[in-house]
Protein backbone atom coordinates (compact mmCIF):
# COMPACT_ATOMS: atom_id res chain seq x y z
CA UNK A 1 0.00 0.00 0.00
CA UNK A 2 1.62 3.39 -1.36
CA UNK A 3 1.39 6.01 1.58
CA UNK A 4 1.72 10.16 1.41
CA UNK A 5 4.72 11.46 1.95
CA UNK A 6 3.08 13.57 5.02
CA UNK A 7 2.39 10.02 6.55
CA UNK A 8 5.67 8.28 6.33
CA UNK A 9 7.71 8.15 9.81
CA UNK A 10 10.87 7.86 11.76
CA UNK A 11 10.16 4.59 14.31
CA UNK A 12 11.26 6.66 17.69
CA UNK A 13 10.60 3.27 19.91
CA UNK A 14 9.20 -0.15 20.29
CA UNK A 15 7.89 -0.66 24.31
CA UNK A 16 7.65 -4.25 25.58
CA UNK A 17 3.55 -4.39 25.02
CA UNK A 18 3.63 -3.97 21.30
CA UNK A 19 3.42 -0.36 21.05
CA UNK A 20 5.46 1.97 18.35
CA UNK A 21 6.30 5.07 18.98
CA UNK A 22 6.73 7.10 15.38
CA UNK A 23 7.48 10.72 14.99
CA UNK A 24 5.93 11.99 11.47
CA UNK A 25 7.05 15.47 12.09
CA UNK A 26 3.29 17.06 11.69
CA UNK A 27 1.87 19.34 13.80
CA UNK A 28 -1.31 18.04 15.40
CA UNK A 29 -3.71 19.86 13.11
CA UNK A 30 -1.87 18.33 9.79
CA UNK A 31 -1.41 15.07 10.86
CA UNK A 32 -4.87 14.87 11.64
CA UNK A 33 -5.84 16.10 8.16
CA UNK A 34 -3.22 13.81 6.51
CA UNK A 35 -5.19 10.89 8.40
CA UNK A 36 -8.40 12.05 7.73
CA UNK A 37 -7.19 12.28 3.72
CA UNK A 38 -5.58 8.67 3.53
CA UNK A 39 -7.41 6.60 6.01
CA UNK A 40 -10.33 4.33 6.47
CA UNK A 41 -12.59 3.79 9.29
CA UNK A 42 -10.78 1.45 11.93
CA UNK A 43 -12.92 -1.72 11.68
CA UNK A 44 -12.41 -4.54 14.14
CA UNK A 45 -10.38 -7.30 12.20
CA UNK A 46 -13.28 -9.28 11.97
CA UNK A 47 -15.33 -7.32 10.04
CA UNK A 48 -12.57 -5.84 7.79
CA UNK A 49 -11.06 -9.30 6.86
CA UNK A 50 -14.60 -9.68 5.48
CA UNK A 51 -14.63 -6.68 2.95
CA UNK A 52 -13.04 -2.87 2.37
CA UNK A 53 -14.69 -0.39 4.42
CA UNK A 54 -17.41 1.97 2.76
CA UNK A 55 -19.03 5.32 3.37
CA UNK A 56 -21.66 3.81 5.38
CA UNK A 57 -18.98 2.49 8.42
CA UNK A 58 -18.15 6.39 9.20
CA UNK A 59 -21.98 6.65 10.52
CA UNK A 60 -22.53 2.84 11.42
CA UNK A 61 -19.04 2.54 13.33
CA UNK A 62 -19.79 5.69 15.75
CA UNK A 63 -22.01 6.44 18.38
CA UNK A 64 -24.77 9.15 19.06
CA UNK A 65 -22.32 10.66 21.51
CA UNK A 66 -19.01 10.65 19.63
CA UNK A 67 -17.78 14.23 19.99
CA UNK A 68 -14.20 14.39 20.10
CA UNK A 69 -11.30 12.44 17.92
CA UNK A 70 -8.98 10.39 20.13
CA UNK A 71 -10.79 6.43 20.10
CA UNK A 72 -8.92 3.72 18.49
CA UNK A 73 -12.59 2.05 18.19
CA UNK A 74 -15.84 2.43 18.85
CA UNK A 75 -17.21 2.51 22.14
CA UNK A 76 -19.84 -0.42 20.97
CA UNK A 77 -22.47 -0.36 23.65
CA UNK A 78 -22.99 3.45 22.89
CA UNK A 79 -23.64 1.72 18.81
CA UNK A 80 -27.36 0.53 20.27
CA UNK A 81 -28.89 3.73 20.90
CA UNK A 82 -30.88 5.85 18.28
CA UNK A 83 -32.46 9.22 18.45
CA UNK A 84 -35.68 7.53 19.10
CA UNK A 85 -34.65 5.64 21.92
CA UNK A 86 -32.74 8.61 23.68
CA UNK A 87 -36.18 10.54 23.11
CA UNK A 88 -38.34 7.41 25.29
CA UNK A 89 -35.11 7.84 28.03
CA UNK A 90 -36.18 11.24 28.69
CA UNK A 91 -39.72 11.00 28.66
CA UNK A 92 -39.01 8.36 31.42
CA UNK A 93 -37.34 10.30 33.26
CA UNK A 94 -34.39 9.52 32.94
CA UNK A 95 -31.21 11.63 32.48
CA UNK A 96 -27.96 11.38 30.85
CA UNK A 97 -24.88 12.44 31.57
CA UNK A 98 -21.84 12.54 29.16
CA UNK A 99 -18.26 11.22 29.45
CA UNK A 100 -15.33 10.84 27.55
CA UNK A 101 -12.84 7.98 27.64
CA UNK A 102 -10.65 7.81 24.26
CA UNK A 103 -10.38 3.44 23.53
CA UNK A 104 -7.25 2.84 23.37
CA UNK A 105 -5.79 -0.78 21.96
CA UNK A 106 -4.81 -2.24 24.99
CA UNK A 107 -8.47 -2.55 25.63
CA UNK A 108 -8.72 -5.29 22.82
CA UNK A 109 -5.25 -7.34 23.92
CA UNK A 110 -5.79 -10.79 25.45
CA UNK A 111 -4.71 -11.26 28.98
CA UNK A 112 -1.68 -13.76 29.02
CA UNK A 113 0.28 -13.02 32.02
CA UNK A 114 -0.16 -15.98 34.65
CA UNK A 115 -0.98 -13.27 37.33
CA UNK A 116 -3.20 -10.54 36.57
CA UNK A 117 -0.66 -8.53 38.25
CA UNK A 118 1.42 -8.55 35.36
CA UNK A 119 -0.47 -7.78 32.75
CA UNK A 120 -0.62 -4.27 31.55
CA UNK A 121 -2.82 -1.94 30.22
CA UNK A 122 -2.28 0.61 27.81
CA UNK A 123 -2.78 4.64 29.61
CA UNK A 124 -6.35 6.16 28.18
CA UNK A 125 -7.35 9.42 28.46
CA UNK A 126 -10.26 10.53 29.95
CA UNK A 127 -12.71 13.60 30.77
CA UNK A 128 -15.37 14.20 33.10
CA UNK A 129 -16.52 18.12 33.23
CA UNK A 130 -17.44 19.99 36.00
CA UNK A 131 -20.91 20.18 35.08
CA UNK A 132 -21.26 16.69 34.05
CA UNK A 133 -19.67 15.58 37.72
CA UNK A 134 -22.40 18.08 39.57
CA UNK A 135 -25.51 16.09 37.68
CA UNK A 136 -23.94 12.40 38.29
CA UNK A 137 -23.75 13.63 42.29
CA UNK A 138 -26.96 15.47 42.20
CA UNK A 139 -28.30 12.57 40.75
CA UNK A 140 -26.98 10.01 43.38
CA UNK A 141 -27.59 12.66 46.43
CA UNK A 142 -31.40 12.53 45.21
CA UNK A 143 -31.09 8.05 45.63
CA UNK A 144 -30.69 7.74 41.43
CA UNK A 145 -28.56 4.87 40.13
CA UNK A 146 -25.76 5.50 38.24
CA UNK A 147 -25.85 3.13 34.96
CA UNK A 148 -22.74 3.27 32.93
CA UNK A 149 -23.37 2.57 28.95
CA UNK A 150 -19.92 1.15 27.94
CA UNK A 151 -17.32 -0.67 29.89
CA UNK A 152 -15.32 2.83 28.47
CA UNK A 153 -17.57 5.36 30.80
CA UNK A 154 -17.45 2.84 33.55
CA UNK A 155 -13.53 2.94 33.78
CA UNK A 156 -13.09 7.12 33.30
CA UNK A 157 -16.17 7.18 35.94
CA UNK A 158 -14.23 4.82 38.79
CA UNK A 159 -10.90 6.18 37.68
CA UNK A 160 -12.36 9.66 38.84
CA UNK A 161 -14.55 8.31 41.55
CA UNK A 162 -13.74 9.63 45.32
CA UNK A 163 -13.68 6.79 47.72
CA UNK A 164 -17.14 8.05 49.25
CA UNK A 165 -18.65 7.65 45.34
CA UNK A 166 -18.47 11.56 44.71
CA UNK A 167 -17.08 12.45 41.24
CA UNK A 168 -14.84 15.35 40.61
CA UNK A 169 -13.85 16.45 37.63
CA UNK A 170 -11.42 14.99 36.16
CA UNK A 171 -9.32 15.45 33.03
CA UNK A 172 -5.89 12.61 33.02
CA UNK A 173 -5.02 9.31 31.92
CA UNK A 174 -6.02 6.09 33.87
CA UNK A 175 -4.54 2.63 33.46
CA UNK A 176 -7.51 1.04 35.75
CA UNK A 177 -7.45 -2.51 35.40
CA UNK A 178 -11.02 -3.14 36.76
CA UNK A 179 -10.26 -7.73 38.28
CA UNK A 180 -12.55 -9.48 40.46
CA UNK A 181 -12.40 -7.84 44.41
CA UNK A 182 -12.65 -4.92 42.73
CA UNK A 183 -14.33 -2.15 45.07
CA UNK A 184 -16.55 -0.46 42.54
CA UNK A 185 -17.57 3.48 43.95
CA UNK A 186 -19.45 4.91 41.46
CA UNK A 187 -21.37 2.80 38.95
CA UNK A 188 -24.37 1.22 40.14
CA UNK A 189 -25.29 -0.66 37.01
CA UNK A 190 -23.77 -1.09 33.29
CA UNK A 191 -25.11 -1.75 29.75
CA UNK A 192 -22.46 -3.55 28.06
CA UNK A 193 -21.91 -5.63 24.65
CA UNK A 194 -21.14 -9.40 25.33
CA UNK A 195 -16.89 -9.47 25.55
CA UNK A 196 -14.48 -12.76 24.86
CA UNK A 197 -13.14 -14.78 27.41
CA UNK A 198 -9.90 -14.24 28.71
CA UNK A 199 -10.65 -10.51 27.80
CA UNK A 200 -9.84 -7.78 30.49
CA UNK A 201 -13.39 -6.59 29.28
CA UNK A 202 -15.07 -9.59 30.62
CA UNK A 203 -12.75 -10.03 33.78
CA UNK A 204 -14.35 -6.39 34.40
CA UNK A 205 -18.02 -7.95 34.55
CA UNK A 206 -17.16 -10.32 36.65
CA UNK A 207 -15.73 -7.87 38.78
CA UNK A 208 -19.01 -6.33 38.86
CA UNK A 209 -21.75 -9.03 39.00
CA UNK A 210 -19.34 -12.15 40.04
CA UNK A 211 -17.89 -14.78 37.88
CA UNK A 212 -20.47 -17.37 38.45
CA UNK A 213 -22.95 -15.34 37.83
CA UNK A 214 -21.56 -14.28 34.40
CA UNK A 215 -20.49 -17.84 33.34
CA UNK A 216 -24.07 -18.66 33.73
CA UNK A 217 -24.93 -15.70 31.73
CA UNK A 218 -22.33 -16.15 28.76
CA UNK A 219 -23.70 -19.97 28.82
CA UNK A 220 -27.33 -18.79 28.20
CA UNK A 221 -26.27 -16.68 25.32
CA UNK A 222 -23.82 -19.00 23.60
CA UNK A 223 -27.17 -21.57 24.06
CA UNK A 224 -29.50 -19.38 22.52
CA UNK A 225 -27.30 -18.13 19.61
CA UNK A 226 -26.58 -14.07 21.14
CA UNK A 227 -23.98 -12.29 18.78
CA UNK A 228 -20.91 -10.92 20.62
CA UNK A 229 -18.74 -8.66 19.11
CA UNK A 230 -19.12 -4.50 17.79
CA UNK A 231 -22.30 -5.17 16.11
CA UNK A 232 -23.53 -7.34 18.87
CA UNK A 233 -26.48 -7.86 21.57
CA UNK A 234 -26.22 -6.02 24.92
CA UNK A 235 -26.99 -6.99 28.38
CA UNK A 236 -27.89 -4.76 31.82
CA UNK A 237 -25.92 -5.76 34.51
CA UNK A 238 -26.54 -5.09 38.49
CA UNK A 239 -23.86 -4.92 40.63
CA UNK A 240 -23.27 -7.53 42.90
CA UNK A 241 -24.67 -6.98 46.49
Amino acid sequence: MDFPAALLARVLAKEDDGLVRLDFGLGEDAFAAALDAAGTMPLPPYIAARRAPDAQDRDDYQTLFARVAGAVAAPTAGLHFTPDLLARLAAAGIGRVEVTLHVGAGTFLPVKADDLRDHRIHAERGQITAEAAARINAARAAGGRIVAVGTTSLRVLEAAARDDGTIPPYDDETRLFIVPGYRFKAIDMLFTNFHLPRSTLFMLVSALAGRERMRAAYAHARAVGYRFYSYGDACLIERAG
